[in-house]
């Protein structure tokens, strides 16, 4: 894994080179390629591809106006024409720039988590000091554009203009969503090609404790007469519905109600021209090509997220236990208590044991001994030995129950809550702190709880904290950001840190069923690789009078299901482990030590939805199809319904015979070509089978 020493030797190395080449920089023409990936440039124009996508542009007054968006898997070109102006560009008052760009190419991994890639940043001198970085690694199907004003390049600008707090859900849909004032601004700017054109707004929800339906949809046919359209979010598709081919657009950034600096509308349709402006400074973003229609755009969405953050086996998509989820919070977090944790995640297959709130010798407003005397910010402020481990709790410190996971091939983790007070100014205290709990106590997972990012500095100073302590462990930190409350950074923010800690539910409030869960994961995964989740299973034996004859009361399920609609994420054990049933882990354990053989190649695989939503009474699962759609595994879900057989198409396998080999549940299937066929005999059971090709 590369340091940031020997990326920078690394990058100066070919900068270098490009200069001393005849023709080096922007003033004469230069070129550079990096594992497939290519750019050319002159003092008016820049070139960028790789085998999958190729765009163009003209430079112009120190901006860049797109001429091309060509699509080399669909042979298609999207733009019907140059666009109308410069893209990225803050849309007014930009002053025109006659001194020529300098242009520079830099390869290898921007932090210890990303996968390689070229990056040629575009610098324009001058007051305006523009300057554009674009990104292309070698298996994506888009480039990457970070655009900023302020002379510091790869780092994200305020937006334009500071607007009002209204921004727009976008549930309801239809016409224009209420957004701060449009500045005019644009990050893309396409009059697109084809005649006939499907607009798609994706709306995320998080704040889980408050929101269950956490994905939405809404289309536009793009017909000349609709009116134009104002809309924000992170995630926008168009898409041609003859060929099933289309560009996704996706913005790494907060949903917009999360944004410290509320911006105009992220994106501005206007049907009569079929042109589409992304818009809203700020944060990187990216336009992904796409073929196969929604697979197809799901396929590009995470792929991306896979360049971001790469997929490692021994670190990520691991089975992580939690004792919150059974209510005791931190009344019984102890030594002696955490050593039988160990011991009972070692019979169940968990990987990694996390301590939640209070393992620390601080006393959060959370903790069950806090008597209204907690804090939930402020640490450093309220106790300088905050961060230190509980004497009484643990009074050898933590290396007695990380040696003891060690012992069983088990990893260590921790909450741990970074101080958001005054920005968030402590943040290079919280991250040397999270260094040494991670050198010294060999702690590598961090639950990270109690983020206030309600103003930019604090987001700024988040993002560096997290990058301080990913480049320090040279990768091997892992971060799970919780998404249940305040205003955080959410499902796109910070993509490259680590898993997302989706959801707090509890069977001793009324407010945890298995269907739901299912569904929050199926729905997210149009959109969130879902290997970037975490996603909860809890002690199902618990609190069932609460359920009272509900047919879909949690212990109505076996364990081994829990875990299955977990599987295809980061399962999370919110339970205490030595205090689950004894039939509890006998149902369970098979499966997960099952699940661990095969769990490389499975999360390995592009992850789709398939079947219907996920409500109780579906049909529904999920496939993992192999880089050459020759093979993967198929997980079916039959809820509470009476239909024993079912009936599909998986269009992102290659067609073909296959075999499908059972590896956990109950019931049969057969896939002919793209038709899946299944039978599971009885309601709330699930079917796990590997799939593999056996000839044409």
């Amino acid at each position: 894994m590369q340091t940031n020493k020997q990326n920078f030797g690394r990058w100066f190395g070919l900068a270098l080179a490009l200069l001393l080449a005849p023709g080096g920089w922007a003033a004469e023409p230069g070129q550079a390629e990096f594992k497939g990936c290519y750019a050319k440039w002159s003092a008016t124009g820049l070139v960028i591809g790789n085998a999958h996508i190729e765009r163009t542009w003209k430079i112009s007054e120190g901006l860049l106006l797109a001429t091309s968006f060509r699509d080399k898997d669909a042979n298609c070109e999207w733009l019907a024409k140059p666009a109308a102006r410069p893209a990225p560009s803050p849309g007014e008052n930009v002053p025109k720039e006659t001194r020529p760009v300098t242009i520079a190419a830099q390869t290898g991994r921007a932090n210890p988590v990303a996968e390689e890639a070229l990056t040629i940043t575009v610098t324009a001198p001058g007051r305006a000091s523009f300057a554009h970085q674009l990104q292309i690694f070698p298996a994506a199907h888009g480039i990457g554009i970070s655009f900023t004003a302020s002379g510091e390049p790869g780092h994200a600008a305020a937006p334009a203009k500071k607007a009002s707090n209204a921004t727009a859900s976008g549930i309801e849909g239809a016409g224009d969503d209420k957004t701060a004032p449009d500045s005019g601004d644009a990050l893309e700017l396409f009059a697109l090609a084809p005649q006939h054109l499907r607009f798609v707004q994706a709306t995320l929800m998080d704040q889980t404790d408050n929101h269950n339906e956490l994905a939405f949809e809404t289309e536009w046919l793009l017909m000349p007469n609709e009116a134009p359209l104002k809309l924000a979010g992170n995630i926008f598709a168009v898409e041609d519905p003859l060929t099933g081919a289309g560009l996704v657009f996706l913005k790494q950034a907060p949903l917009p109600h999360a944004r410290p600096v509320k911006s105009g509308p992220d994106a501005v349709v206007t049907p009569s021209k079929r042109e589409v402006r992304f818009a809203g400074q700020g944060y990187p973003f990216v336009v992904l090509a796409y073929t196969g229609g929604e697979p197809g755009r799901i396929a590009a969405l995470q792929s991306w997220q896979r360049q971001l953050r790469r997929f490692e086996p021994a670190r990520d998509g691991l089975f992580l236990s939690n004792t919150w989820g059974d209510r005791s919070r931190d009344a019984r977090i102890n030594e002696e208590f955490i050593l039988k944790e160990v011991a009972a995640g070692a019979k169940l297959g968990v990987d990694i044991v996390q301590v939640d709130d209070g393992w620390q010798k601080g006393r959060t407003a959370n903790s069950a001994a806090a008597r209204g005397k907690g804090v939930w910010d402020g640490y450093w402020a309220a106790d300088p030995h905050f961060w230190q481990p509980d004497p009484q709790r643990f009074p050898r410190g933590l290396a007695p129950v990380v040696q003891a996971a060690r012992a069983q091939g088990m990893k260590f983790g921790l909450w741990f809550g970074p101080d958001s007070s005054n920005g968030m100014a402590n943040w290079e205290r919280d991250a040397g702190r999270l260094l040494e709990l991670h050198q010294k106590d060999g702690i590598d997972y961090f639950k990270i709880d109690s983020v206030k990012a309600t103003v930019p500095a604090t987001e700024q100073n988040l993002r560096r904290f997290f990058d301080r302590v990913l480049e320090q462990s040279g990768g091997k930190v892992v971060f799970d950001l919780d998404v249940t409350a305040e205003i955080r950074p959410g499902y796109f923010g910070l993509p490259h840190v680590g898993p997302l800690f989706v959801e707090n539910r509890y069977t001793d409030f009324h407010r945890y069923w298995p269907h739901q869960t299912l569904r929050n994961l199926w729905k997210l995964a149009h959109y969130v690789d879902p290997l970037r989740l975490r996603m909860e299973l809890l002690n199902n034996r618990r609190n069932d009078a609460k359920y009272a004859d509900d047919p879909l009361a949690p212990a109505r399920y076996r364990a081994d299901t829990l875990f299955a609609i977990t599987m295809f994420a980061n399962p999370l054990g919110w339970f205490e482990v030595s205090n689950l049933p004894e039939d509890y882990v006998a149902e369970l354990a098979p499966l997960v030590a099952v699940w661990k053989r095969e769990r490389a190649q499975l999360l390995g695989g592009t992850l789709l939805p398939i079947g219907a939503a996920p409500d109780g009474v579906a049909w529904t699962g999920f496939a993992s199809v192999a880089a050459d759609r020759r093979g993967g595994y198929l997980l079916l879900f039959r809820e509470n319904n009476a239909r024993a057989d079912w009936r599909t198409e998986l269009p992102l396998f290659a067609a073909g015979k296959y075999r499908l080999t059972p590896l956990a549940g109950e019931g049969a299937a057969e896939l002919q070509g793209h038709v899946l066929t299944a039978q599971i005999p009885a309601p709330l059971r699930h079917l796990w089978l590997r799939v593999e090709r056996t000839g044409d």
